[in-house]
């Protein structure tokens, strides 16, 4: 699909370089994000990607677009690829519920699951800080909640719902037990659970669905949380996602990645009704992924393996009510990741980009950062081409680089593209910072 870079495709890059020049936008302050406000609009889903989770400036410039878009536009939520028991609780944080924690960084130490440094960061506890902060002048229908759509708390999301029944519905907790002990032969190891179910196909599944069922007719109200009874529904919808999610992955194929992200579009979906319900507003949603669910699969290889995401997703349900993708990448610098799964994370360098990807094309066009509005390049011919689109994962080879390339269409995958031209690694609360003393909270322009 990606054409080698010859003479007649590097005269077509010449061009693209011109056009990149001509069309985009500086990206050195907040007040640089007004032409991508503007773009926005009245749309009620804005999608933020990143290239890679261990890089510092993708979460800043998400948090500094998303402070922007609960000031100015009103949004109601941010909702991250995280595990939703965790992610709760920084929303019950921000929101300042009762016993939820003294600061931010003490909460977000909840985070075990690998790969830590994801939520569990610096970054993080800055917006933590800052939601805390503005929620505290806002009536309860307008604070802004921050929530998970991950799929992989099974276990966690179990524990939570027992926790519910067990204080508010003591007469449902059986239907809990039933499913615990159904895995308990598998300890908490979930690839021991997928691995079984190759032999039983069936697995828990009858348990959970039969745990969702029991929660969904039980819920309560809890005194100091308002969304008690929705975070014990969705712990019950994660947990029987989950099941199936880990029957699909022993299986191989894209069908495991399709129960991820359909899972993850139905509980902002959930989240959206939720938010209506409760609160009697119009919700609008931020999201916060990684590239590979945010831009749309349609424009990159992979829709030829019959998979899809969030973003696309998103487009098709509520193309009518504003959907707004916006991708992020770099050219070098460093990010966190580990080597293998579940092994230390540690920074490392990210080489520069690859001859004929996008990011050596935008690092062309002039070696800065730059914010492009990615209509003004749909429909040219030298912005049509299908370009390697650098995507990094919590794990991390730097030497194989070549294998971190997407195919990708980038003026129909986003609708917006930032460009950082050199990146720092994130800052994760477990490995110590140069020096003795951790990072001020608020270095990030908060």
């Amino acid at each position: 699909m990606l054409r080698q870079l010859g003479p007649i495709f590097q005269s077509e890059t010449d061009r693209l370089v011109e056009e990149i020049k001509d069309s985009g936008h500086r990206l050195e302050r907040m007040d640089d994000l007004d032409p991508l406000l503007e773009e926005i609009g009245d749309a009620r889903y804005v999608l933020l990607g990143e290239a890679s989770h261990g890089t510092s400036d993708y979460y800043t410039w998400r948090a500094k677009l998303s402070r922007r878009l609960i000031e100015e536009k009103g949004f109601s939520f941010i909702a991250v690829e995280g595990d939703w028991p965790d992610c709760y609780e920084i929303n019950r944080y921000s929101k300042g519920y009762q016993e939820s924690g003294k600061t931010a960084v003490d909460v977000l130490h909840n985070f075990e699951r690998w790969p830590t440094w994801m939520w569990a960061n610096w970054e993080i506890a800055a917006l933590a800080e800052w939601l805390r902060a503005y929620n505290a002048d806002q009536p309860e229908n307008l604070q802004v909640g921050f929530y998970g759509l991950d799929v992989y708390s099974l276990w966690e999301s179990m524990e939570e719902v027992m926790g519910y029944l067990e204080t508010y519905a003591p007469e449902s907790v059986d239907a809990a037990r039933r499913a615990f002990l159904c895995f308990e032969p598998y300890g908490r190891d979930v690839q021991e659970y997928a691995r079984s179910t190759a032999l039983v196909p069936e697995g828990c599944e009858q348990e959970v669905v039969s745990l969702l069922q029991e929660v969904r007719n039980q819920v309560r109200s809890f005194p100091g949380d308002p969304e008690a009874d929705f975070n014990a529904k969705q712990n019950a919808f994660v947990t029987a996602e989950a099941e199936r999610y880990y029957r699909a992955m022993v299986r191989g194929g894209a069908n495991s990645w399709n129960v991820r992200d359909y899972h993850m579009a139905d509980t902002l979906d959930r989240l959206m009704a939720h938010h209506e319900q409760v609160w009697g507003a119009e919700p609008k949603a931020i999201v916060w992924e990684h590239n590979t669910h945010v831009g749309d699969a349609r424009y990159t290889d992979m829709s030829q393996s019959g998979m899809v995401n969030i973003g696309q997703l998103t487009r098709e349900r509520h193309e009518a009510e504003g959907v707004t993708l916006v991708g992020f990448g770099s050219y070098e610098g460093s990010v966190i990741a580990g080597s293998e799964w579940g092994t230390p994370m540690q920074r490392m360098n990210v080489p520069q980009g690859k001859d004929g990807s996008w990011e050596q094309v935008l690092h062309q066009a002039g070696g800065k950062n730059r914010l492009l509005l990615l209509q003004a390049l749909r429909g040219l011919e030298t912005a049509e081409e299908w370009r390697g689109h650098r995507a990094i994962g919590v794990v991390y080879h730097p030497e194989y680089e070549w294998g971190n390339y997407v195919p990708t269409l980038l003026p129909r995958r986003y609708d917006a593209f930032l460009f950082i031209d050199k990146t720092e690694a994130l800052h994760p609360l477990q490995l110590q910072p140069e020096g003795e003393q951790p990072p001020e909270l608020y270095p990030w322009g908060f």
